[in-house]
């Protein structure tokens, strides 16, 4: 049984910053690309970040591009999601992603989804 489990959120005020963590249980962590997505009340998921089977390559929607940071551990089964200099508009329930390909950046394929962590951003 396949199992992401986030870790992480809370509440942090804008300019601080903030390290989510995803741990996956029951597949082989290095088959799959990583990634993260997020959902503000009243819209839809959105991709933020992911990361390829081994860490070399990775790939942010332009929001978050030189304020979030993506990496893995695979030793660990364990993607990380930081979080600098957030800002209110990044306040979601943040998800984590498995894609079913060793590369995917915009992780369109099958994936296996967390249960999210709620990120509250105060101005």
């Amino acid at each position: 049984q396949v199992q992401l489990v986030e870790s992480g959120g809370g509440l942090v005020q804008a300019g601080g910053s903030l390290r989510l963590s995803c741990t996956a249980s029951g597949l082989t962590i290095s088959w799959y690309a990583l990634g993260w997505f997020r959902q503000a009340p009243g819209k839809e998921r959105e991709f933020v970040a992911s990361i390829n089977w081994s860490g070399g390559t990775s790939y942010y929607t332009d929001s978050v591009k030189g304020r979030f940071t993506i990496s893995r551990d695979n030793a660990k089964s364990t993607v990380y999601l930081q979080m600098n200099s957030p800002k209110p508009e990044d306040t979601a329930v943040y998800y984590c992603a498995a894609n079913e390909t060793k590369w995917d950046n915009r992780l369109t394929g099958n994936k296996y989804w967390g249960q999210g962590t709620q990120v509250t951003v105060s101005s």
